[in-house]
């Protein structure tokens, strides 16, 4: 399939937001809708803020189609997925929502803390694109994009949140071999991108710090870069510079001298210390958050 020269957009196009109830995907959904997408498809456990979302996305010209879904739940994704395919190829899928356990692994359950992290962060996002997949690949008529958020945690090792970096690291690895696969197989229309921010304000990691020279990004600037780089058909993004370079860092460095750089001077180990994350997300005796 030839590479398409015209501009993505997607106004008059169907967009789906995992995790848009709050934070980046309520941001996200609104940016779709302020540019002119017809339907914007609103996916998050939490009904109710969902509702409030898509009196938004309304009030912007969109159509907006809310739906509950666990995204912990295989089963809830293929159900949600066949009713949403009716609507038409998707222009855009955005893999937003995230949660994070922020602990040493030790203090980690099994089922609350591992298996719902590894579900919601790196299983949801590979169910809910392989439900829409084969339409967007089959329909060549316009641009299409993936989004996939993951994390500057899915670059870097980080005491105090195991699971999260594991479970993003398989997002980055995920994301960027199918970005190839795409490539390889001529579906020059359809472009995957990975975000990877730092720490965001919005208050999935309340309390943390980022390293040193690395500010919290605020929800909006995150939206707004990740935004720039999936229109443009952009591989990946690490977000803010010097997240980018303790990634270059960790690569070209001896093991125990990038912990003395990242732990000692840019203080990357010590990020998740002070964290508290979102308290109405947290399970007794633990700290969460989600994005």
């Amino acid at each position: 399939m030839p590479e398409s020269n015209i501009p993505f957009t997607v106004a008059g196009g169907v967009v789906l937001v995992t995790g848009a109830a709050m934070g980046m995907g309520r941001l996200h959904a609104l940016r779709a809708a302020s540019e002119g997408a017809a339907v914007v498809i609103l996916w998050d456990e939490d009904a109710a803020g969902l509702e409030g979302v898509a009196r938004e996305v309304t009030a912007l010209g969109a159509r907006a189609v809310a739906r509950a879904v666990d995204l912990a739940d295989r089963a809830a994704i293929a159900e949600a997925a066949r009713e949403c395919r009716a609507e038409g190829a998707l222009t855009l899928l955005i893999n937003n929502a995230g949660i994070v356990r922020g602990a040493f692994f030790w203090d980690h359950r099994p089922g609350p803390d591992i298996a719902l992290t590894m579900d919601v962060n790196a299983l949801a996002p590979m169910y809910v694109t392989l439900a829409f997949l084969p339409d967007m690949m089959a329909d060549g008529g316009r641009p299409r994009r993936i989004l996939n958020i993951a994390s500057a945690a899915g670059t870097v090792s980080n005491p105090g949140m195991s699971v999260y970096a594991a479970s993003k690291w398989a997002v980055v690895g995920w994301s960027d071999s199918l970005r190839l696969e795409l490539e390889q197989e001529g579906y020059r229309h359809l472009r995957v991108t990975t975000f990877c921010p730092s720490y965001i304000s919005t208050g999935m990691f309340a309390g943390a710090r980022g390293p040193l020279f690395t500010p919290l990004m605020t929800p909006d600037n995150a939206v707004r870069r990740a935004w720039r780089a999936m229109a443009a058909g952009r591989p990946l993004l690490i977000a803010p510079a010097t997240a980018n370079l303790g990634k270059i860092l960790r690569g070209i460095l001896p093991v125990r001298a990038w912990d003395f750089i990242g732990g000692r001077v840019f203080r990357i180990y010590a990020g998740m210390e002070k964290f508290t994350g979102r308290t109405e997300d947290a399970s007794p005796n633990r700290q969460a958050g989600k994005q």
